[in-house]
């Protein structure tokens, strides 16, 4: 389970299984996460994290998005 990013409080990772799916991060915070699809960026899904902070980590998702791209092919294409 790789880390790819980390931002203030919050950790930006790959599942090993992941390789079947469409690009996307895990985004975990203490005891809250979300999963968020690359290309386009859009949440598809979370638990525990409030409105405003799943809009700070999406925005922070389409900032980093070409490099989170890179790491997914890096790390599934690689």
């Amino acid at each position: 389970m790789p880390t790819v990013l980390r931002n203030g409080p919050y950790r930006f990772f790959f599942y090993a299984g992941d390789r079947d799916e469409p690009p996307h991060v895990h985004v975990e915070r203490d005891k809250d996460i979300a999963k968020f699809w690359l290309d386009p960026v859009r949440l598809q899904n979370s638990g525990g994290f409030s409105r405003t902070e799943l809009n700070r980590i999406q925005k922070l998702v389409e900032e980093n998005k070409p490099d989170l791209l890179r790491s997914w092919n890096e790390y599934f294409n690689g």
